[in-house]
């Protein structure tokens, strides 16, 4: 099934984009919001990796689903104003790019209206599984309704509006530890040497997104990265390897994010998970907009071993969200 649908679906190639004369602003500065939230780019067509091919069960672990106003409307503190993406446009990037299952994140810009993504899972109940966004005043009714969808954790996002922030830290991993479900933590990196203890007390597994959000520019020695480091060897934790074009200090390869990356599976192999971003929000620069098979090449570069591919691609992340329909 996996090859007749890469069958439909053109290779990326990765000498087509790389333009290492280009450069974007740093991952930490990647939402630029002067108080307008523009309209920003919608995610290109999908494509298919040339340097790997993803192995049987494959997840892809940090993507969304966007719907418009009225039916699905943005909250009003929004950095950025996306077009959509329907589950329909997410299943055939995963089917074009390999992929068997996939795990949709709730959208910043929809708030704690988990509705569209309820639906995408419904629609899709034997290949998809979601993160959602709550707060205190989400009811235990709607997240017995959640979890029924196939909702597995709940996301804590404090770097653009319509994230719940860390304030709320402590009291959403006791709601999730009732429900068997994890923690997702998005914050920029530089919050993370503060955040060591509180993480490690969590009642609850928590999954650190995009690699801790830290920029590339600030190297791997810096105190950020090397908390997020102690994390991942001593919490019950995972991370994903995902958000490279946003930590980079290049448009268009992203090299400049490997050692990062390979620091991570050298501390805990087992612990590390793999996501595409897509759609790729709040981007404004085509150049700097990716695509899902150079993401994926990048990700050959950066873990070459067809064996801790598996690993990374398939066997972690059905381990830690359990085989969607069961």
């Amino acid at each position: 099934m996996v090859a007749a649908r890469l069958a439909l679906c053109p290779v990326f190639r990765a000498n087509v984009i790389i333009d290492v004369d280009r450069f974007r602003v740093k991952g930490e500065e990647v939402f630029q919001y002067d108080g307008t939230a523009r309209n920003c780019l919608g995610p290109k067509p999908p494509t298919s990796p040339s340097l790997l091919t993803v192995p049987a069960g494959s997840w892809e672990t940090h993507s969304h689903v966007i719907g418009l106003p009225p039916t699905f409307p943005f909250v009003v503190d929004r950095h950025y104003t996306p077009p959509a993406a329907s589950v329909n446009d997410f299943i055939n990037m995963i089917d074009c790019a390999g992929f068997d299952f996939g795990l949709l994140v709730q959208v910043s810009v929809h708030g704690t209206d988990n509705r569209l993504l309820v639906n995408a899972l419904k629609s899709h109940p034997k290949r998809l599984r979601g993160i959602a966004v709550i707060d205190i005043k989400t009811s235990d009714l709607e997240l017995e309704k959640l979890k029924l969808a196939g909702v597995v954790g709940v996301r804590i996002l404090d770097i653009v509006g319509g994230g719940v922030g860390l304030t709320n830290l402590e009291a959403t991993a006791a709601r999730c530890a009732e429900l068997g479900w994890h923690i997702q933590v998005g914050v920029k990196g530089e919050n993370y040497p503060a955040l060591v203890d509180r993480l490690l007390r969590l009642q609850v597994p928590f999954v650190m997104d995009h690699m801790g959000w830290c920029p590339a520019s600030a190297g791997v020695q810096n105190p950020a990265f090397q908390a997020v480091l102690h994390l991942m060897r001593n919490a019950d934790c995972m991370i994903k390897l995902s958000g490279g074009f946003r930590l980079s200090d290049s448009l268009s390869d992203w090299s400049d994010t490997i050692t990062f990356a390979q620091a991570l599976v050298e501390a805990a192999p087992d612990r590390v998970l793999w996501g595409s971003d897509w759609p790729h929000v709040g981007l404004y620069d085509e150049n700097a907009v990716p695509t899902v098979g150079a993401l994926l090449d990048l990700f050959a570069q950066t873990v070459p071993d067809p064996e801790m591919q598996q690993r990374v691609l398939a066997d972690n992340p059905t381990r830690f969200y359990g085989r969607p329909g069961t």
